[in-house]
């Protein structure tokens, strides 16, 4: 029942903050000349910064780290020499941690809508920007604003579709979304994000609990595929703008290990059943960045998507 409300409770106060707004601007953003449809940026519910990014992220030892469980989903990445795993029970309630490995900055970001965890470089256009959580949504995906010019993100596009920064692109990192035993695993000096955030919450309550079963969005997106369950997960791939889908059911019935070629690149996918993890190398086994997401948000963005199945 909980559930429930909570979602009547989001669409509600997102058609009330559609219908009364100026249609060429929305949570305070200037939406006027933006790459999508003015009509297709909705409001999630929060206003700018309702719910807050993580700007001064404080981290911990693994074996310092008691309250993880084995199974907890966690985004990893190793950069630098630095290994760091970022819980998704935290995510869920802030969306964004602005970090730095090394000299490097480094923006870390998941949508709950999409079940999207994408990292990008913070460099832009001589630029280190920071970023904040707008409130609004695209095709169900968290917009991201930075706070040096007010410009509008795409997770999922990343690229900027409104303000100053209109057109100019994020670069993806690696990331792993796997479970904190696998990570700690593989990378036994990680360190793990501390929930120890500033921000009273409860981070074992998982404001999403029953999303990814039900078939049903809380929002509308441009393109709905049939085929798999909405809410599948799939390995998500570009190379050259060419894009290929590795859902897990069909990774699933393999060995583990898929050699493919996208845009005549080689590339090896390799997927862990067990953890419910998808990596991808290029040939000469260096890792490249792909995403874990929900199959609808997948498609919506990558509608002529090719797709792995085995016969």
């Amino acid at each position: 029942m909980r559930d429930i409300l909570f979602v009547i409770f989001i669409v509600f106060t997102s058609l009330i903050s559609s219908a009364s707004a100026n249609p060429n601007s929305a949570n305070g953003f200037n939406l006027n000349g933006a790459l999508v449809p003015i009509d297709e940026i909705l409001s999630g519910g929060p206003p700018k910064d309702g719910i807050p990014a993580i700007d001064k992220p404080v981290f911990v030892k693994a074996p310092s780290a008691k309250n993880m469980r084995d199974d907890e989903r966690v985004l990893g990445i190793t950069r630098n020499g630095i290994s760091k795993a970022y819980p998704i029970n935290i995510m869920n309630y802030h969306e964004i941690v602005n970090d730095r490995f090394g000299d490097e900055a480094i923006a870390v970001t998941y949508c709950p809508l999409c079940g999207s965890g994408i990292a990008f470089k913070a460099d832009v256009a001589n630029k280190t920007l920071s970023f904040g959580v707008s409130g609004l949504l695209y095709n169900s995906d968290v917009l991201l604003y930075d706070r040096q010019t007010q410009s509008l993100w795409s997770q999922i596009l990343s690229k900027a579709v409104t303000g100053p920064m209109k057109s100019n692109t994020l670069t993806a990192v690696p990331i792993t979304h796997t479970s904190w035993a696998d990570w700690r695993k593989q990378q036994p000096d990680t360190l793990v994000l501390s929930d120890e955030t500033g921000f009273r919450r409860n981070y074992q309550n998982n404001p999403y609990a029953g999303y990814d079963e039900h078939e049903g969005l809380m929002f509308p997106v441009k393109f709905r595929a049939k085929g798999y369950h909405p809410k599948e997960q799939v390995f998500g791939l570009k190379i050259n703008d060419k894009a290929k889908a590795y859902p897990f059911v069909e990774l699933a019935k393999g060995s583990g290990e898929v050699r493919d070629s996208i845009d005549g690149q080689n590339i090896t996918v390799r997927f862990d059943k067990t953890h419910k993890s998808a990596q991808a190398f290029d040939a000469e086994g260096k890792q490249i960045a792909g995403v874990t997401l929900f199959w609808f948000a997948w498609y919506t963005f990558n509608p002529q998507t090719a797709i792995y199945r085995i016969k």
